[in-house]
């Protein structure tokens, strides 16, 4: 028996054991705006998941792949192209944690303003 299953009744779901217990979850859990919060959250999540892999392992394969372009020296100084990419990348990280804020307190705070008034109803 999992874990999760410990202490339902047999045949029933999370959602129906959930629900019996709390009507408010029940609505929030019916309600069209919770499932287009869930999808659009999920969706993005995903995205900029996707892009950090790309930009990260990218990062990493030019690193095992191909030193010889990394080491090229910037300049008459010490310093190699690989120092700013690196950095890039790690500028690029928080540009993207900026743009998942930014659109959580926004439309995903909002979207969720709206399933709240909506269940307390």
């Amino acid at each position: 028996m999992s874990a999760s299953a410990v202490g339902r009744a047999p045949g029933r779901s999370r959602t129906e054991e959930t629900s019996a217990v709390d009507p408010i979850v029940a609505r929030i859990q019916a309600n069209p705006k919770y499932h287009e919060l869930r999808r659009k959250r999920s969706g993005f999540g995903w995205l900029l998941t996707a892009l950090m892999l790309i930009v990260y392992y990218g990062y990493i394969s030019l690193i095992a792949f191909n030193k010889p372009f990394l080491a090229q020296p910037l300049g008459n100084g010490v310093t190699t192209l690989g120092i700013p990419l690196g950095m890039g990348v790690i500028i690029f990280t928080i540009i993207i944690t900026g743009i998942y804020v930014r659109r959580a307190n926004s439309e995903f705070d909002a979207l969720t303003a709206e399933i709240l008034k909506d269940a307390a109803k």
